[in-house]
C-alpha cells in the first residue's frame, strides 16, 4: 500500500488535505531541551503533537516492513537492550568506542531518500512530498528540514540510514576477527587481536564519507581506546574482566549506601523514587545484585524499595 493510500484510508483525508497537513507538520513540534549525559552541553528534544505522532506511527507500521535495519543495529529494537549491546563485547581484550556527532539531526530528508534508493525502496512523488513533512522537523529560523530527537519515527528512520554502513562494517570486521554493534550513534568494536582497531577511525571517517559525503561525521572528541587493564564501559554498562557486564564498583556502592538510608528512613520521597528506578536498572544489567542486596538487608526492605509508591508515607 503506498503511504497515501495508507493515511488516506486512515485518517478520513483526501490528497489535498494530506498534502496540507504534511505541510504544516515541520512545524508542529514542542522544543525543549534536556542536559546531555557526562557533558554540560543540552540536547534539543523536538516532540511531535498528538496528531502528528498518529501519523508517524501509522508510516512506521507501514515503513518497518520495507526498511531494512542492521543486526548489529541493538538501540530501539524490540527485545534487545543496552545490556544486549555491552554482551557483544563482554569476551573480548581490546575495545574502541566511537560516537557519531549530532546523528538525528545531520539526517535530511534527501540522506533519506538517496538511502531508499540505493535499498531498492521507491515512493511516488506524492509519498515522497509527504514524508518529507511528516517524518521531519523544521527548527525555528531555519531553512532546513532534519530528523527530530523526540519522534516515534525518528529510531527506524535513523537505523536505516545506517544500515548500509553498519553492512560494510560488519563484512569488513568478520573477515580480521573484529565485533561490532552500534547503539543509536555510540559504535563499538572489539578484538582479542593487540594494535588491529588503531586503523579503524580512519576507516571509518572514510565509510562514512563516501555513502554520506560530509553529512554524517565522528564526533572525534568521543573516540575511546580501552583494554582490560583499564575500565571498558559500552553504552553505560561496565566490562569486567571474567567476561561478564556489571553497573561497576562504584554504582553498587552508592545504591548500597542509598537502601541502607532508605532503611533507616531517612532518604527523602524523591531520592528513594531516583533510587527504586537505579536499582530496577542495575539489577536488569546485573540480576545477581538484588540477591547481593537482599542478603546484607533483607528481603522485606527491598520488596517494600520495590514496591514504593511516592504516597506511600502518607499512609
Amino acid at each position: 500500500m503506498s503511504i497515501s493510500k495508507l493515511l488516506s484510508k486512515n485518517l478520513f483525508m483526501d490528497e489535498l488535505e494530506l498534502r496540507s497537513f504534511s505541510l504544516s507538520s515541520p512545524y508542529r513540534y514542542k522544543v525543549y531541551k534536556i542536559p546531555k549525559r557526562n557533558s554540560k552541553e543540552l540536547r534539543t528534544i523536538a516532540h511531535p503533537s498528538k496528531e502528528l505522532k498518529f501519523v508517524q506511527r501509522l508510516i512506521v507500521r507501514e515503513l518497518g516492513q520495507l526498511l531494512p535495519v542492521s543486526e548489529a543495529a541493538t538501540a530501539y529494537m524490540k527485545g534487545i537492550s543496552i545490556r544486549d549491546n555491552a554482551l557483544v563485547h563482554s569476551n573480548t581484550r581490546y575495545l574502541l568506542k566511537m560516537d557519531l556527532k549530532n546523528f538525528f539531526p545531520s539526517i535530511t530528508p534527501e540522506i533519506f531518500f538517496n538511502e531508499c534508493l540505493r535499498a531498492g525502496v521507491e515512493f511516488e512523488q506524492l509519498d515522497i512530498d509527504l514524508l518529507r513533512g511528516f517524518l521531519f522537523w523544521r527548527p525555528r529560523r531555519s531553512k532546513k528540514l532534519i530528523l527530530s530527537i523526540g519522534a516515534p519515527s525518528s529510531p527506524l528512520v535513523s537505523n536505516f540510514i545506517l544500515n548500509q554502513f553498519d553492512e560494510n562494517i560488519i563484512n569488513f570486521c568478520k573477515t580480521i576477527g573484529v565485533r561490532y554493534s552500534r547503539y543509536a550513534d555510540d559504535m563499538t568494536f572489539s578484538t582479542d587481536i593487540k594494535g588491529v582497531l588503531f586503523t579503524f577511525p580512519l576507516m571509518i571517517k572514510k565509510i562514512l564519507k563516501t555513502l554520506y559525503g560530509n553529512s554524517i561525521k565522528i564526533n572525534q572528541d568521543k573516540t575511546v581506546f580501552a583494554s582490560k587493564a583499564h575500565n571498558r564501559h559500552v553504552t553505560g554498562v561496565t566490562l569486567s574482566n571474567d567476561g561478564c557486564v556489571t553497573v561497576g564498583r562504584e554504582s553498587k556502592r552508592k545504591i548500597s549506601a542509598s537502601i541502607h538510608h532508605f532503611s533507616l528512613g531517612i532518604l527523602q520521597p524523591n531520592n528513594i523514587i531516583q533510587l527504586k528506578g537505579l536499582f530496577a536498572h542495575s539489577t536488569f544489567i546485573e540480576p545477581k545484585l538484588k540477591n547481593q542486596m537482599v542478603e546484607k538487608y533483607g528481603i522485606e526492605i527491598i520488596e517494600r524499595l520495590m514496591s514504593y509508591q511516592p504516597n506511600d508515607l502518607k499512609k
